[in-house]
């Protein structure tokens, strides 16, 4: 089963960038995240969107 969510740690090194750079783009709104019992977690389709939109921008 693929991975549903991913800790900001994870969608860094899946994204390629680093995890201040994740949280920074959490905090903007750029991508979306959750938050469930004290954790930050991105969707696995969050972080297509946001391939997607650099792409689309690009």
């Amino acid at each position: 089963m693929d991975r549903l969510f991913y800790r900001p740690k994870d969608a860094a090194v899946v994204l390629g960038m680093s995890r201040t750079a994740v949280f920074r783009l959490i905090k903007s709104g750029e991508l979306r995240s959750v938050k469930y019992e004290g954790y930050r977690l991105v969707p696995a389709d969050a972080l297509q969107e946001f391939a997607r939109h650099l792409q689309e921008v690009a």
